[in-house]
Order: C-alpha cells, then structure tokens, then sequence
C-alpha cells in the first residue's frame, strides 16, 4: 500500500514539474514594471540624442537612452542606450518615461510587448 501512495505522489510530482518546464517554453513573462518616486526634484532632463552605434544583427531593437535618479548623487545621470535581442514571443520594446504626477516624478519602466 506504501509503495502505491509513494508512486501516486511521484507521478503526481513528475506532473506538477511538467506544467512548470511547459510554461517556461511559452517564453519568459514580461518584466514587472517599477516605479521611481522622486519628490520635490526637478523634472528630469532632455533626452541625450544618442548616435546609435551598428546594428549587431537584423535581430536586434534598439532601446534608447534616459536620465534615471541615482540617490547617490541625488540627480539624475543619463542611462546610455544599447541594443538587445527581444525574448521569444516579444517583439516591441515599449520605452519607459518619465511621468508627472501632482508634482512628484514617476518613472514607469520599459517593457517587451508582443
């Protein structure tokens, strides 16, 4: 009888790994999107018009510069563009932005979109 439970709850586990290996094959999920509060600072910069260095393959998206808030130095340092391959079943690079919201900043993180 034990040995028939142990095997129900192998089978049962062999299963459960399955759907968490099928899911994974459908592509990673999207990146959570972040939120930066910056209160009583200046809006940030202009976007730095960048000049975009080669394409490294036709498979490649650019995804540009910005200005993110570094507590550090308690400013904002501009962030240089790069190019990057999209993650399977993705293929648009939604930017992140600066947003205003009652007078404090928000940045609303970039994002793959299909």
């Amino acid at each position: 009888m034990f040995g028939h439970f142990a095997s129900r709850r192998l089978c049962l586990y062999a299963l459960s790994g399955a759907v968490v290996v099928a899911a994974a094959a459908c592509g990673p999920p999207p990146p959570p999107r972040t939120r930066v509060v910056v209160v009583e600072q200046p809006a940030p910069p202009e976007e730095i018009v960048e000049v975009l260095p080669p394409q490294p393959g036709p498979e490649y998206i650019w995804i540009k510069g910005h200005h993110r808030w570094d507590p550090a130095v308690r400013g904002y340092v501009w962030e240089r563009g790069h190019w990057a391959v999209p993650p399977q079943g993705y293929r648009v690079w939604v930017a992140g932005r600066w947003r205003n919201d009652g007078g404090h900043w928000f940045w609303v993180e970039g994002h793959w979109a299909a």
